[in-house]
């Protein structure tokens, strides 16, 4: 008996659902060449004069200076949350020694640069964004152009090369701050004795993890500068096209910064 032949509605629902997909497929492969392309331009003006020094000492003051207090308050409470949280994990087991130890290795491989850079970038990425799609749909970027101005040396390069210098610097302070805040809970509550809590810290605190830390922290600068400037240079459609790169380049760069963070942490400490 043969079987009957698909009805012609069945078979419809699947084309057009292929093509849905498909075109689903070519958007992101087109977004991913688009945004390869921004970033190859960016680079390869890296090391061709003309250079804009004030520019970058200013973004990197908005970058680096500006986001401390919230990577710092952000450090702190993590860090204390994290050392809580392992004490009462480790005491099921009667393995609460080890809260410095493991403190200190999830701050300063994990939690340090990936909050750090996380909230670097729901500040900066979205400020750039704004800022230069702002400058986009009120034509002032077009008037840096006519000016024979290039607006990826001006604006992009300084954004970018701020962004990968001083995450590193913070990721470094948040690392500090968080330690900081698994030692000051450990001994004001926890009752822990502050000097062997010092020593098992410094004990289990290999260079290999600050160096992971600080290679994370610049890779996730560079994201958040290239998300915030790609967004906002290409957006448009007035205001709302300036809302809606800002909130691209904030998701985008969160994407970006977890999808690294993975792939690093394989690479180094996978084996």
């Amino acid at each position: 008996m043969s079987a009957s032949p698909a009805s012609p509605g069945i078979v419809a629902t699947l084309a057009h659902a292929l093509i849905a997909l498909g075109g689903v497929v070519i958007g992101l492969f087109g977004s991913v060449g688009r945004l390869a392309g921004f970033a190859a331009t960016v680079l390869a003006r890296l090391f061709r004069p003309p250079f804009y020094p004030a520019q970058l000492a200013e973004q990197m003051l908005v970058i680096g200076w500006f986001s401390l207090p919230v990577v710092g308050l952000t450090a702190i409470f993590t860090g204390s949350a994290l050392a809580q949280q392992i004490y009462i994990g480790g005491s099921r087991f009667n393995a609460a020694s080890t809260v410095p130890a493991v403190t200190v290795i999830g701050i300063v491989r994990e939690l340090g640069p990936v909050l750090g850079g996380l909230m670097v970038a729901g500040r900066v990425a979205s400020a750039m964004a704004a800022e230069i799609g702002t400058m986009r749909v009120t034509e002032q970027i077009d008037a840096l152009t006519t000016l024979r101005t290039d607006p990826y040396r001006y604006l992009v390069l300084p954004r970018v090369i701020a962004a990968v210098l001083v995450m590193p610097l913070l990721v470094l302070v948040s690392n500090a701050l968080g330690v900081m805040g698994g030692w000051l809970l450990a001994t004001f509550r926890l009752d822990f004795n502050s000097a062997a809590y010092l020593n098992t810290t410094a004990q289990y605190l290999k260079v290999d993890d600050v160096v992971s830390s600080m290679v994370k922290a610049g890779v996730f600068g560079f994201f958040i500068a290239l998300m915030g400037c790609y967004h906002g240079y290409h957006s448009s459609g007035g205001a709302a096209g300036v809302g809606r790169a800002t909130t691209n380049a904030v998701v985008s760069a969160f994407i970006l910064i977890l999808l690294s963070n993975l792939i690093i942490t394989v690479i180094v400490f996978g084996s």
